[in-house]
């Protein structure tokens, strides 16, 4: 049973429920969850798991690239950075120092709608995180010295990443910006020198007061923990920093494309041509948008997916293909907005790149046309399953999950309904799916070619 303490209350705890972690049909487990509500706004989900004296915290904000201002592309990327550089109260470092020092790890990343701090580490280093962790919500070190520092940081990211990598990362941004019309949706988030260098204190001061504030933000605990006395701490660190009003959201929906795109792009750093391919997806308020996840899977998920197993076992004409639905940057319970199915793969040389492309597009319509093999569909199904499992294993992960579903889909029990919808989906909505979204009108791609060694040189 899932439920939410009402803003007010004194006590914050009236228990209906506190499930251990116990399975609840075959092959299914379910997540004891607790929710409170503090008064200036943040949401507090605690997952109890005695099995361990571990923790697992995660600290999600609603901004991520969809959000921040237009003419600061990858400033959420940037400011994940700087929300490690310290405070007033907690020099830089002190992060590291608590959670790694005691044997614990910790991460930060920023995806399209939200940006998640997640640690983990022994229980007796809980009350000390919080603390931090409140601390950084509540104030920073704006300094030109941490602003210069991490904006170098990430401009050498995307260096690395993708100026100076085969393929780069045009599987993700260069993709988005051909098949999305809306520039929330089609900038590039990882980030622009030119915009990057524009960045000014007083512009990360008002990120900070804009989207890092308590009503924005939800945290979620799960391990070694009695949720009243958690409860009690997150009240104590955070209960009296101020709220602030949000900026209105944009509307980041679109509908499907009604024409083929195409881009044609050289690599001087490839050996090999690649090809992307990308089909722009519903957000999670559509009934198609759970379908679409499982056939994704189905035909990209692994060497015994349908793609892999037709162009790189069967035609042996590409040498790699993946992906997924909102491949590379997160899954079905990490959207609250539109994504792109995306196939990614590597192909031989004097393979011709559309006969590639009609190729996997004879696949899906044959899935369109003729629907899936009920007993192929279940081998999926219950491997998505099973690698969801997986993932909750670990602390971490579940109170990242947690978070992130109560934030985006103001559901944290999404995390325990997930298996279920999975399994849910038929061979009739597979075939639905494929016919409406995955279709030549709905498509965009990029062949990305190996530049010539003239090429190559001329380029910076």
């Amino acid at each position: 049973m899932h439920m939410e303490i009402p803003r007010g209350s004194k006590r914050a705890l009236l228990l209906l429920a506190l499930l251990l972690l116990q399975p609840v049909a075959a092959g299914q487990m379910k997540l004891p969850i607790t929710l409170f509500k503090l008064d200036n706004g943040p949401t507090l989900v605690i997952s109890e798991d005695h099995t361990t004296p571990i923790f697992g915290l995660s600290v999600v904000y609603g901004v991520g690239f969809r959000l921040e201002p237009r003419g600061r592309t990858g400033f959420a990327h940037l400011f994940e950075h700087m929300m490690f550089e310290g405070t007033p109260n907690a020099p830089k470092g002190s992060f590291v120092k608590i959670i790694q020092g005691g044997g614990g790890s910790l991460n930060g990343s920023t995806r399209y709608d939200y940006t998640n701090y997640i640690s983990t580490a022994p229980v007796s280093a809980l009350e000390p995180v919080l603390w931090l962790e409140a601390d950084r919500m509540r104030h920073l070190d704006f300094s030109r010295e941490n602003l210069d520092n991490q904006r170098d940081v990430v401009k050498e990211e995307i260096r690395v990443n993708v100026k100076n990598r085969p393929y780069g990362l045009f599987f993700w941004t260069d993709l988005a910006a051909l098949a999305f019309d809306k520039w929330e949706n089609a900038h590039d988030g990882y980030g622009s020198f030119v915009d990057l260098d524009k960045a000014t204190i007083e512009d990360v001061k008002h990120f900070h007061d804009t989207y890092y504030a308590p009503d924005n933000a939800v945290i979620a605990v799960s391990g070694d923990v009695d949720p009243e006395q958690v409860y009690r701490l997150v009240q104590k660190y955070f209960g009296d920093i101020p709220a602030t009003p949000l900026p209105p959201r944009p509307d980041v929906s679109e509908s499907l494309n009604t024409g083929e795109r195409f881009e044609r792009q050289t690599d001087a750093h490839a050996t090999a041509p690649a090809l992307a391919i990308g089909w722009k997806m519903p957000g999670p308020d559509s009934p198609d948008y759970y379908p679409l996840a499982v056939l994704g899977a189905l035909l990209l998920d692994g060497d015994a997916s349908l793609l892999y197993q037709k162009m790189v076992k069967e035609r042996q004409t590409m040498l790699s293909i993946s992906g997924g639905f909102g491949w590379p940057l997160g899954d079905p319970l990490t959207f609250a907005g539109p994504s792109l199915m995306v196939a990614f793969g590597i192909y031989k040389p004097g393979s011709p790149a559309r006969q590639n492309v009609d190729d996997i597009q004879a696949v899906i319509d044959g899935i369109a046309r003729d629907g899936v093999d009920p007993a192929r569909l279940k081998a999926v199904q219950t491997k998505m399953v099973a690698d969801f499992y997986k993932e909750l294993a670990r602390n971490i992960n579940r109170a990242d999950y947690l978070a992130i579903t109560q934030k985006l889909h103001g559901d944290a029990d999404l995390v325990n309904r997930y298996p279920q919808i999975i399994q849910a989906v038929t061979p009739d909505d597979i075939r639905r799916v494929a016919a409406k979204y995955l279709t030549v009108a709905n498509r965009s791609w990029i062949d990305r070619q190996v530049a010539s060694k003239k090429q190559g040189e001329q380029q910076p």
